[in-house]
């Protein structure tokens, strides 16, 4: 059982962060343990044939099928502005002891290969070495979706905050994950790890493809993170080819316009929505400024960026017109098991 003490200064430094890292690290550990996903099939056929770009050999020695994941490969996430530049630096100047021991234990119970030799054997250069080939892998696997995963994690905690402001943090923590109880005076997460932390903060880190379990990250300097499934994985990948000029909902509201309510299932800024329908950002922004005077759109400020996504009322009318299953948030198969746990 890990217990996070609560107090009046941890919970008022509580906040939110992304972690391209993470999010790197996991789905690297579900390609190399050979089991994909069914959420993800559609992600793993499109970059499957890219991964020969990539030091497959030295990255499994890294993240070995089945094992501990580094503490390393969930470093850095401090603000939903983290970027995968500022996390490989840090893995990079990783102090080599505890490089060493963090591969080490995710390599127990696996036979000595040749690509985990070499990496020893390089000493101060092996974490060099593991950011290089991590970034390579980013560029090919998760760059490119970055700005859908990025749309999952911004509606995850525009939902927590939500939730936050309406009944604390007992309202956020009751269905982050199955494995956290929260008592009148901790957080208690089941797990085979014994730990007690009375950290100065919290934080909270919506990923992909970390869901269904959890990472609990207790952090070198005693500041613990919770890495959690974000909300709405189940409408991520869904191919959608927007609304012909036959569709029903094309007709009521214009193919454009139409095209545009169904791509909001997730959040989305002005400028992703142009680049995915291939419109400039003024077409765009006539439309959603039509879409939010029906009230079929929301919007809000996320940092620099101006989010939208629809309604209740868009959500329906998109529902009406087929496409049902747009923004479904499938978290019927969550599991209570914590992945790992970093002491």
């Amino acid at each position: 059982m890990i217990r996070l003490r609560l107090s009046s200064a941890f919970l008022s430094r509580m906040r939110f962060a992304y972690s391209p890292l993470a999010e790197t690290a996991k789905s690297l550990y579900m390609i190399n343990s050979g089991t994909i996903h069914p959420l993800h099939r559609g992600w793993y056929e499109r970059v499957r044939p890219d991964l020969g770009r990539v030091d497959r050999e030295l990255l499994r020695a890294v993240v070995p099928p089945g094992g501990h994941v580094a503490e390393f490969l969930f470093v850095g996430a401090t603000a939903t502005t983290t970027t995968i530049e500022q996390q490989l630096q840090l893995v990079a100047d990783w102090p080599l002891e505890q490089f060493v021991g963090e591969l080490t234990q995710a390599r127990r119970g696996f036979s000595s290969s040749a690509a985990a030799r070499r990496l020893f054997d390089l000493g101060a250069d092996g974490p060099p070495r593991v950011a290089d080939a991590l970034e390579q892998y980013w560029r090919v696997a998760v760059a490119p979706y970055w700005p859908q995963l990025r749309a999952v994690l911004d509606a995850d905690v525009a939902y927590r905050v939500g939730k936050f402001a309406r009944g604390g943090i007992e309202e956020v923590m009751q269905d982050l994950h199955p494995s956290i109880e929260l008592t009148e005076n901790a957080i208690r997460i089941a797990s085979m790890a014994e730990d007690d932390v009375d950290g100065g903060s919290l934080t909270l880190v919506p990923c992909v493809f970390i869901w269904p379990h959890l990472w609990v990250e207790l952090g070198l300097a005693g500041e613990p993170s919770l890495t959690y499934g974000a909300r709405g994985v189940g409408a991520l990948w869904q191919d959608n080819d927007g609304a012909t000029e036959e569709d029903a909902l094309g007709a009521l509201l214009g193919r454009t316009r139409a095209e545009i309510l169904v791509s909001l299932s997730l959040p989305r800024s002005t400028t992703d929505l142009a680049r995915s329908l291939d419109l400039t950002p003024a077409t765009v922004s006539a439309h959603l400024a039509i879409l939010r005077r029906c009230r079929l759109v929301t919007c809000w400020r996320s940092g620099r960026r101006m989010l939208y996504q629809r309604t209740a009322v868009g959500s329906t009318i998109v529902a009406a017109g087929g496409y049902d299953n747009a923004g479904g948030d499938d978290r019927r198969t969550q599991t209570a098991d914590v992945s790992h746990e970093a002491k």
